[in-house]
Parts: C-alpha cells; sequence; structure tokens
C-alpha cells in the first residue's frame, strides 16, 4: 500500500452500514435530505461541503465534493474560492487561539 488513502475506497462507502443497516439508513437518511434543495440550492450547498471538506481534511470528501461541485454547475474559480474562505476561518481561527497562549504567557510572566 503505497498510501493510506486509496481513491478507490470513495465508492465502497455506503458498505460501512453492512454491520449495522438501521444505523446507517438513519444517516443515509439524513444526509439525503441535508444535501436536498431547500433554502439553499444543491450547488451552494456543495460548496459549502467543499469548504467543510478542506477543514476537515477528508480527502474522501474532497473527492466526492469537487466532482458534486461540478456536477452542479460549480466553476474553478468558485471552488477555489471556497477552499480560500476554508483557509481564512482555519488561519483565523488558529490566531483566536493565539489568545489563549498570550493569556497563559502573560500570566506565567508576572
Amino acid at each position: 500500500m503505497e498510501t493510506y488513502y486509496d481513491p478507490a475506497d470513495l465508492a465502497k462507502f455506503p458498505e460501512i452500514g453492512k454491520d449495522a443497516p438501521g444505523l446507517a439508513k438513519k444517516f443515509f437518511d439524513y444526509y439525503g435530505a441535508v444535501f436536498a434543495e431547500g433554502a439553499l440550492t444543491e450547488r451552494e450547498k456543495s460548496l459549502i461541503a467543499l469548504a467543510v471538506a478542506h477543514a476537515v481534511q477528508c480527502p474522501y470528501c474532497i473527492d466526492a465534493y469537487t466532482n458534486a461541485c461540478l456536477e452542479k454547475g460549480s466553476n474553478l474559480e468558485e471552488m477555489t474560492e471556497a477552499v480560500h474562505v476554508t483557509n481564512a476561518i482555519r488561519g483565523g481561527a488558529s490566531l483566536a487561539h493565539g489568545i489563549q497562549m498570550r493569556k497563559i504567557a502573560e500570566k506565567i510572566s508576572m
């Protein structure tokens, strides 16, 4: 095995329910409802999912939602912008947590 991540495994995702079919059904029903057209379009939801996939760094999700975005009519510019939004939020969150570091350091330094 060259890497832990095998793109072929994405197609096997439904198999996760083999030993817990009731729970899998509940998840997949919920998942389907979440991604159905609603106040947000399916395209918008796919862009959000693509951004979140990058935030949680799931290569399977990145593959799936890259494809979903393209299928729903997004373009590379929109998708790239969504990834930059992810970066801004992750970077900002790291800096915001720096306040905790400063509080501790300042307390100890007193």
